[in-house]
């Protein structure tokens, strides 16, 4: 332990270190790496989204709020281990992808911040669907533009740039408008072997916008691939970011990314017929293409790895957090017995209490649409748990239904990539789900009938993904990133495998064809309960 507490200590003073900072859903995370990828030190910050005006969105202050509490968190907790102020060798910035940022030509925000979550933008994800005749999914970018065209919204003729979270805060802490590919592939199709915009569906999409449009083309960011310089920390950014003055302006900066693409570096899952499955706010899984897909289908999205490669994307909007609501329900219980335990103790009792479940949950079924499922046909959504009079209510069966909840969607959109004969060797997963260790990952092979893999940097997701890739641009970005990662970061790495039991198997498909079978449960949720 003293000698890699020296290492450690060494990096720090000599800036062999790499600083990722991303803003998740619910938490804002910085990650500091060492010269051999181990993670030296952490620090977080809380969050909320809120609707405002009727879409989803976040707070500009609250991004600098939360930044600088995570970066200030990680560096008082780099004094306190080490005894020494950190050197940062470089630095990376990732966020939720999709979503609408919207400036003028002063740089001034024209809306709030529309996020990944809306889903107010169908008139638009349809009619870019059949003029591209690629799927052009509701959270795009593209489709929040188009939207705001369509309701005649008052800002649209002083748009003169768009962005993502990502690529804005990266703007704000560089001065360069880019965007890492995988990042900017939510945004706008990315042109087939091009690592850019597709100019044809460009030029389809300025003739539709019509004549004193500004060319889209023109508002997008720049893109660039993983491994690109993508400008350096100013004075003004590394204020931002740290009051305390230990950053210092001209820290090389990567190329800013959306977090699929930190969570596929973070589970070394950029190479063909790889995949992952991040679980947060939201959960989706990416699957790396070896060919294009047949047909166009609303489920899947076609974006990138961060270093161009295509990948298909299945992203449900409701992830873990019906789940964590009702561990903090039963956290206030215990409190109410007098008995106290933190956050993290009583969602692993609860994920322990699933793994005793029935293999079909007892006959309970739980939704865990907080919000509209594009996946399972919703535009709004109400968490609920039902249950037959003849089934077995259990605490193990009513956790084991609400941990199928976070993963029955996502199953759905599975099968799509299953019926495009889509070849997966492995699928690793991350996310806070999997610190408790197999419950969820048993129930995700079941659910995905592959082996799901977990890597001890799993909890940290993509915030240490994206001070990867900054490492990655500090060594040189000229390797081709799967080897870079094969051969650096995950050659020693240990990994826990679940392969998929054939009873737990059984059991989720049962689950799902309830599941399924009562999805009509929520449409009438959602036009009855206001």
């Amino acid at each position: 332990m003293e000698s890699g507490n020296h290492d450690a200590r060494a990096d720090l003073v000599a800036g062999r270190t790499a600083l990722g900072i991303e803003l998740g859903s619910t938490r804002i995370k910085a990650c500091l790496v060492g010269a051999r990828h181990d993670v030296l030190a952490t620090g977080s910050s809380t969050w909320e989204n809120e609707l405002v005006d009727g879409h989803w969105s976040y707070s500009l202050d609250a991004v600098w709020s939360g930044l600088r509490d995570a970066v200030g968190a990680l560096l008082a907790g780099v004094e306190k281990s080490y005894g020494v102020r950190p050197v940062v060798g470089s630095l990376g910035v990732s966020a939720m992808m999709h979503g609408y940022l919207a400036f003028d030509a002063s740089d001034q925000l024209l809306v709030p911040f529309r996020t990944w979550r809306d889903t107010t933008t169908g008139q638009a994800a349809a009619e870019l669907t059949d003029l591209f005749g690629v799927n052009i999914p509701l959270r795009w970018s593209v489709a929040h533009y188009r939207q705001a065209m369509l309701d005649a919204e008052p800002h649209v003729s002083r748009v003169r740039h768009i962005t993502t979270l990502a690529g804005y805060v990266h703007w704000r802490l560089t001065g360069e408008r880019v965007l890492g590919v995988g990042d900017a592939s939510g945004m706008f199709p990315i042109g087939s072997g091009t690592g850019d915009y597709d100019t044809d569906l460009l030029k389809r999409f300025d003739l539709l916008a019509g004549p004193g449009s500004p060319a889209l083309g023109e508002l997008l960011p720049r893109v660039l691939a993983a491994g690109c310089p993508a400008g350096v920390l100013t004075e003004q950014g590394a204020a931002l970011l740290d009051p305390t003055g230990t950053l210092q302006a001209g820290i090389p900066c990567c190329p800013p990314e959306g977090d699929a693409g930190t969570g596929m570096v973070a589970t070394n899952s950029v190479a063909p017929r790889s995949g992952n499955v991040s679980v947060g706010t939201s959960v989706f899984a990416m699957v790396v293409l070896e060919r294009a897909l047949q047909r166009v289908h609303e489920e899947i999205d076609v974006v990138t790895t961060p270093a161009g490669d295509p990948v298909a994307m299945v992203h449900c909007n409701n992830g873990a957090s019906e789940l964590g609501a009702w561990a903090s329900v039963f956290g206030e219980f215990a409190a109410a017995l007098g008995v106290a335990y933190d956050d993290d103790a009583i969602f692993a009792a609860l994920l322990h209490a699933a793994a005793g479940g029935a293999p079909d949950a007892g006959g309970v079924l739980a939704y865990n649409f907080l919000a509209g499922e594009p996946v399972a046909g919703l535009v709004e959504g109400r968490p609920l748990v039902v249950r037959t009079p003849g089934s077995r209510l259990s605490l193990g069966n009513f956790a084991r239904a609400q941990v199928y909840g976070v993963f029955a969607t996502l199953a759905l959109g599975m099968k799509v990539l299953a019926e495009e004969h889509v070849a997966v060797d492995k699928m690793f997963a991350h996310g806070g789900i999997f610190r408790t260790e197999e419950v969820a990952q048993r129930a995700l092979a079941a659910a995905l009938e592959v082996p799901v893999t977990v890597g001890e940097t799993a909890a940290e997701g993509g915030a240490w993904g994206i001070a990867v890739l900054a490492a990655y641009l500090r060594n040189g970005g000229t390797e081709p990133l799967a080897d870079y990662l094969a051969r650096e970061v995950f050659a020693d790495a240990p990994e826990n495998v679940a392969d998929p039991d054939a009873a737990e198997v059984a059991g989720f498909t049962s689950y799902l064809a309830r599941f399924t079978a009562g999805l009509p449960t929520q449409q009438a949720a959602a036009e009855s309960i206001r």
